[in-house]
């Protein structure tokens, strides 16, 4: 029978190995981490436009929270706001709503315009963190298109059992559903990224939207038919949580952690 003789590894070269071996380990680590999604979650933060203050957009974080410059320029109006916690952009949909201007939130700069041809008509939208796709309500019966991070076009479907434009649209990174809120103010429902329904729930309160979802408690906030700017929170069951204050009539909405792992 033939051996092969392996020497034993000098210490060197032991801890050569261990080395590469931890390196490996942490790359694993970090490929899952971008892959899977925002893996290091911080606290929540919400995010709030307010037509009355458009020169801005309001961080109703924990304490020390900051408001972010909007960018948005005099005539122009925003139709929808979306946060991406994974790269820690803000996302203004201008009306009619076929231009995306995106915002580096602690640069406080522009970090690109979007534009996206055959998406006006449309008001809310929602980021999917995971990738980074974008998910714009457009038309008058319930559609929705899907654009990657940069606006290139992936496709379009309608939402099972929604015949009106829905009145917000937000995406629930824990559960990878788009939650849509519907024309009559009360129903909520879930649907997979093809648009096919998967459950429902009505709300304690009208909502005039648009609409925020945070996958962690699986609690919606929609901003209410009644009151100037105030945002109802509610259960997966539908029931009232609480309120807050989104800063006057017609405000845009928000939320999601503040990620520690930010990817570019």
């Amino acid at each position: 029978m033939n051996a092969t003789f392996i020497p034993p590894l000098t210490p060197g070269a032991a801890r050569m190995t261990t080395r590469k071996a931890l390196l490996a380990r942490a790359a694993a680590g970090l490929a899952l981490a971008l892959t899977a999604g925002c893996a290091t979650p911080g606290p929540l933060h919400r995010y709030a436009f307010a037509p009355g203050q458009p020169e801005r957009v309001a961080d109703l974080g924990p304490a020390g929270a900051t408001e972010v410059p909007s960018l948005i320029a005099r005539g122009e109006r925003v139709a929808g706001l979306a946060y991406d916690p994974f790269t820690d952009h803000l996302f203004l949909r201008l009306a009619p709503g076929d231009r995306i201007r995106v915002v580096d939130r602690p640069a406080r700069r522009l970090k690109r315009e979007l534009d996206l041809p055959g998406s006006s008509a449309g008001g809310d939208l929602a980021v999917r963190p995971r990738n980074g796709h974008l998910f714009l309500l457009v038309g008058p019966a319930g559609e929705v298109a899907e654009h990657t991070r940069l606006g290139r076009p992936v496709g379009r479907f309608a939402l099972e059992g929604i015949a009106d434009a829905p009145r917000g649209l937000a995406f629930d990174a824990v559960r990878d559903e788009l939650v849509v809120l519907a024309a009559d103010g009360r129903t909520v429902s879930r649907h997979d990224l093809a648009g096919r329904r998967r459950g429902e729930f009505r709300l304690a309160a009208a909502a005039a939207g648009p609409l925020a979802c945070d996958g962690e408690t699986g609690e919606v906030h929609a901003v209410l038919a009644e009151g100037a700017g105030e945002v109802g929170v509610f259960g997966p069951d539908g029931g009232r949580r609480g309120t807050w204050s989104a800063g006057g009539a017609g405000a845009l909405i928000d939320l999601g952690p503040r990620s520690f792992l930010r990817v570019f």
